[in-house]
């Protein structure tokens, strides 16, 4: 969860560490320091709060040296303060490491160290690393660093440097994201791909079990037991500029209105140029192999974990097969069924969410085909599926999900629609229909936000309630938790979403005198029943928002004390343009709180932890 850079080269390492470190913020943000390579030695500077303290203290003492570490965190092992941010280093203050991830047996290992005389100043499971390491150096750090990670489990990217080796810098990943930066007589560690964009576009992915040395002229890469390993370089062919604000007052702001063209370039080169067809060249599974499917497994995290219930919402509708979808941290514990015939979509924005991964490899354990959904080329997600659709959202920094959500929704009505043409449960017509309906959505989307001074009125309105509320049915109901989540991501404010038939089973009881709740009625056949259970709300006091078609204001008028219509367009595409007011009505009631919109407290954007 946590952001890692490195660097080693010919210029001073203090800048580039910083730079990097502000672009892996959004991974983490309570604590941030960094490590480097002075004339004195090997030198720390770590600070609780935000990047911009440890910053401030830099500029007043700056770390002067070619070589260096850094990390900025999402505390897992102890709470945010000076002492317990990373580099960690052990007590002769030889050994520096950052860490991202979680070491399961920390505690064991500590009282082995501390039996061995080792001395802990922390909390944290990454200072056993460094001490790990120390205790175990006999001349040689890549050996040191080995023998340390034959002892640890969990999940691990390191980043390691030794004064007794000034000339060298260790990358160690074992279930948690690190790649290599290639550049001329200088190279790169980091978390992610931003880090490093602006000083190299070449890069090695390591995989789990894999290691880098890297000094200025080179990159050794081998397995942590020592085997030495070849891998071809990826080129990095997307704009930095994409990764910045573009004048946005926030990344989160400018993901919303992005969201036109990641509709667009998500379908763009997979429908067919008559408009009659999905074409998903990536995918290899052959039709053979997809009528052989008898089920259907979605699994994933958080917002999209709500993706993947309208996915099942649009599987079942088109292709008619079962579909059960899992909180992808549950998935391994409750014994799932899973056979050769099952198919298991697992998405993942970063593709790289430890209990996505965990549940894709327990899926191919198992024998099932899987299918990955993500945002990120060359993530671990992605390598280890048997397909990948990527959603080309393109590079997204807020830590509250938007577009990267809303292109997953894309992803399922494209695979959705591929299936039904495979198995023929729709015929031609159906499907050049849908795609042309699907086709429309961006400039729909982009009616919605040129409304946006509208959900702010209402966000501003709102924001000061304690608590919320959003309902619908269907897959109204899929949307209602997904736009309750991203409340409570970014405002605090408390939020909770029901199926709206659920009211009357014990949820009526907490509405009382002006509470507000959202209600979506965006699915035709269940207008009317929908209506019923906001009128339950309102012989309670609460004070309405409707979201619905356009077309119904003034059925909808005589039930609700607001609303807002969104463009019309077919019921199961609805999730694609309903979502959007509710991700804007979050960002005003957070703006109008003063919250920091892109880094929520207590969250961080890749979930690399389980």
């Amino acid at each position: 969860m946590c952001g890692i850079v490195g660097y080693i080269g010919n210029r001073q390492s203090q800048s580039i560490l910083l730079e990097g470190l502000k672009k892996l913020e959004y991974r983490g943000y309570d604590s941030a320091g960094i490590a480097v390579f002075t004339d004195q030695g090997l030198e720390i500077t770590k600070t609780v709060g935000r990047l911009a303290n440890l910053e401030g203290r830099l500029t007043s003492e700056p770390l002067r040296g070619t070589v260096g570490i850094g990390h900025t965190r999402w505390a897992t092992h102890g709470k945010p303060s000076d002492v317990n941010s990373h580099p960690h280093t052990d007590n002769s203050l030889k050994f520096s490491v950052v860490h991202n991830g979680i070491i399961e047996n920390y505690l064991e290992l500590k009282e082995e160290l501390m039996h061995q005389g080792h001395r802990f100043v922390s909390e944290t499971d990454t200072e056993v690393i460094s001490h790990l390491i120390a205790g175990l150096y006999e001349g040689d750090i890549v050996k040191a660093v080995q023998k340390a990670v034959r002892k640890m489990r969990g999940a691990f990217a390191l980043g390691v440097l030794t004064e007794h080796e000034p000339d060298r810098l260790v990358a160690v990943r074992y279930a948690s994201p690190l790649i290599i930066g290639i550049g001329n007589g200088e190279k790169f560690i980091a978390s992610d791909i931003p880090a490093i964009l602006e000083h190299t576009r070449d890069i090695y992915i390591l995989n789990d079990g894999e290691m880098a040395v890297l000094t200025r002229d080179g990159v050794e890469l081998m397995t942590i037991e020592g085997n030495f390993i070849s891998k071809d370089v990826f080129h990095v062919d997307w704009d930095l500029m994409t990764a910045e604000k573009g004048g946005y007052d926030h990344f989160m702001l400018k993901e919303i209105y992005e969201q036109p063209k990641a509709y667009r370039d998500t379908m763009r080169g997979r429908v067919s140029e008559d408009g009659k067809s999905v074409t998903l060249s990536e995918l290899s599974m052959t039709p053979e192999q997809i009528r052989a499917f008898r089920r259907v497994h979605i699994v994933a995290c958080g917002t999209a974990m709500h993706a993947g219930m309208v996915g099942k919402t649009i599987i079942e509708q088109l292709a008619r097969l079962p579909v059960e979808t899992d909180v992808a941290s549950e998935y391994r514990y409750r014994s799932p069924i899973i056979t050769p015939d099952t198919l298991v979509i697992v998405v993942s924005q970063s593709g790289e969410t430890a209990d996505t991964l965990a549940a894709l490899r327990e899926a191919k354990r198992c024998g099932a085909r899987v299918l990955a959904i993500t945002n990120v080329v060359g993530s671990s997600v992605a390598r280890e599926a048997d397909d990948t659709i990527v959603t080309l959202a393109g590079p997204e920094i807020a830590v509250a999900s938007t577009k990267a959500y809303t292109s997953q929704l894309i992803a399922f009505y494209l695979f959705g629609l591929y299936l039904a043409q495979t198995l023929g449960t729709r015929d031609e017509a159906f499907v050049a229909n849908m795609l042309a309906a699907m086709q429309a959505l961006p400039e729909q989307v982009e009616r919605i936000l040129a409304q946006a001074e509208t959900i702010k009125e209402i966000a501003d309105a709102i924001a000061h309630n304690r608590s919320l509320f959003f309902i619908g049915r269907g897959v109204d109901y899929a949307v209602a938790l997904e736009g309750s989540l991203k409340l409570k991501e970014i405002s605090y404010i408390h939020s909770e979403a029901y199926a709206a038939g659920e009211l009357k089973h014990g949820t009526l009881a907490l509405i009382e005198e002006g509470v507000p709740v959202i209600a979506l009625l965006t699915q035709e056949e269940l207008f009317e029943k929908t209506i019923s259970n906001i009128k339950e709300t309102k012989a309670r006091g609460a004070n309405v928002l409707g979201i619905y078609n356009e077309g119904q204001e003034a059925e909808v008028a005589k039930s609700v004390d607001s609303q807002f219509a969104i463009p019309r367009t077919l019921p199961l595409l609805t999730p694609a343009l309903s979502v959007v007011p509710l991700q804007l009505l979050s960002y005003y009631a957070s703006l109008a709180l003063g919250h920091d919109v892109d880094k929520p407290r207590n969250l961080a954007k890749s979930v690399t932890v389980e």
